[in-house]
């Protein structure tokens, strides 16, 4: 018997601040390369199928005028990735402040949350345990939380971070 969370699509939206990686990373998963990117004004959106599993994934852009609309997203969406720039110590705040925003919205109750620390090979960007540390994320509660380096220009990490959310999807 095929199990029903393989036959389902499952929603996933990508968020973050401007210039984090977003499109960089959808397009990873989808065609496994690097493509040129420019900043998103509204949404791309992917199917991706992993071992079965299908998730239609909405990349959405994070500029600051865009952020107010990130919520007309939020209806039936089981994961969010929020991708962090490892680089942006100045703006790590700014994230914060999104991340709790987003996890207080009542439509994202039950979703996962996968943060990538992306650009991780920069040097003297932000540890994963710095981001962790910045984000408070030992206080997020609520929901399944998943923290993954990665670096989306090379795919590294991104593998390790939908295994995670299909390993969420087989213990509900």
């Amino acid at each position: 018997m095929v199990q029903d969370w393989l036959l389902k699509e499952h929603k996933v939206i990508i968020v973050g601040l401007d210039n984090a990686g977003k499109t960089t990373i959808l397009y990873q998963f989808s065609m496994n390369e690097v493509v040129h990117t420019s900043p998103t004004i509204g949404s791309n959106v992917e199917e991706i199928v992993v071992n079965n599993t299908h998730f239609l994934m909405w990349d959405i852009g994070g500029q600051e005028s865009l952020r107010s609309s990130w919520n007309t997203y939020y209806t039936n969406t089981e994961f969010v990735i929020v991708v962090v720039d490892s680089t942006d110590r100045e703006r790590i705040s700014v994230t914060r402040e999104e991340l709790y925003r987003m996890l207080a919205h009542e439509d994202l109750k039950k979703a996962g949350l996968l943060i990538f620390a992306n650009k991780q090979d920069v040097k003297g960007c932000m540890t994963v345990a710095e981001i962790s540390q910045s984000l408070q994320l030992t206080s997020v509660k609520d929901h399944q939380w998943h923290i993954q380096a990665c670096c989306a220009l090379t795919g590294e990490g991104l593998c390790q971070g939908l295994e995670w959310m299909m390993s969420r999807l087989r213990v509900r």
